[in-house]
């Protein structure tokens, strides 16, 4: 479960018997809070993500976050530093410490270069790319999906290397669903911790007897590719206008033409965004096809973001 945790004198906590120091709140969301910290002990900053446990199937769900990150030692996961549960009276809170990355996430650098009518080039965005699929790559090796990835999702270490985080909606990767009353559930599950317009078409409809795999995270994939492409999700405009995103993730997306871009990527993501999810590639076959689209000359560097 994790070592005790106090809340001390001046903004200050203790975990695992070392002291963090409150510096300012980063941001929350539904039930969670995420603030800086500073360790005293080595004079690092922390992101300490604080969910709200209003019930038993909370504090397993928060545990099972804490222990999903600990199955990976992988430079493109987010690593978890420590894990505690915090006890007020019949009300709990799980503490998630984990490292803070300054730069902030892909979303953050997508609108950056966005204000200044700018993209990320094909380059950075194939390096960026290739991180990612690493990522999902060791995630799916341990029969594992992601199901939430999205570039609010991914982090920016310091040399822009993208680093996998939110582990709190992973699940088996491979669902045999075998009847309407699991299809539904797993619907409704799908509705309330997959980010709508990065949502896998088959998550919106589950049929009664269908198997459900790791590949909705290469639709997800896809959406975040785009974003990188063209500055937004494939689907956040047709969510933003209110009109039906389950509608039109069924149709084949179409592709804006530019000049940024190669014939290559172009089919990359369109091998991706495919809608029928036994046709849509695995990350393997990507990753070797990503491989082959890094830039080889000699002496030459992929441009750092």
């Amino acid at each position: 479960m994790g070592h005790a945790l106090c809340v001390c004198s001046r903004g200050t906590v203790i975990i695992d018997n070392k002291r963090y120091l409150f510096i300012q709140k980063l941001g929350e969301g539904g039930f969670s809070y995420v603030d800086l910290v500073e360790g005293l002990h080595d004079g690092h900053f922390y992101a300490l993500k604080r969910i709200l446990c209003h019930e038993q199937q909370d504090r397993e769900d928060a545990q099972r976050e804490a222990d999903m990150h600990r199955l990976f030692h992988h430079p493109n996961i987010l690593r978890l530093v420590a894990y505690c549960l915090k006890e007020r009276g019949a009300k709990h809170e799980a503490w998630l410490l984990l490292p803070f990355f300054k730069r902030g996430t892909l979303w953050t650098e997508i609108e950056r270069l966005k204000d200044k009518g700018n993209f990320l080039t094909q380059d950075q965005i194939l390096q960026l790319l290739l991180g990612i699929c690493r990522g999902l790559e060791a995630i799916h090796a341990k029969g594992y999906a992601h199901r939430d990835l999205k570039p609010t999702n991914i982090l920016l270490g310091d040399e822009g290397q993208p680093v996998l985080m939110d582990l709190g909606s992973m699940n088996q990767a491979c669902i045999h669903v075998e009847g309407s009353r699991q299809a539904l559930a797993l619907q409704d599950w799908a509705a309330q911790r997959c980010t709508i317009s990065y949502r896998a078409p088959e998550l919106f409809s589950v049929q009664s007897h269908c198997v459900i795999d790791e590949r909705t995270d290469v639709w997800s994939l896809g959406c975040v590719l785009y974003a990188m492409m063209f500055g937004e999700g494939p689907y956040d405009m047709v969510f933003q206008k209110g009109d039906s995103v389950a509608l039109a993730v069924q149709n084949q997306l179409n592709i804006p033409q530019s000049p940024r871009h190669s014939a290559a990527m172009r089919q990359l993501l369109a091998s991706m965004m495919t809608v029928d999810p036994q046709q849509r590639p695995h990350i393997p076959l990507l990753l070797s096809q990503l491989e082959a689209l890094q830039p080889s000359a000699p002496g030459q560097h992929t441009t750092q973001i």
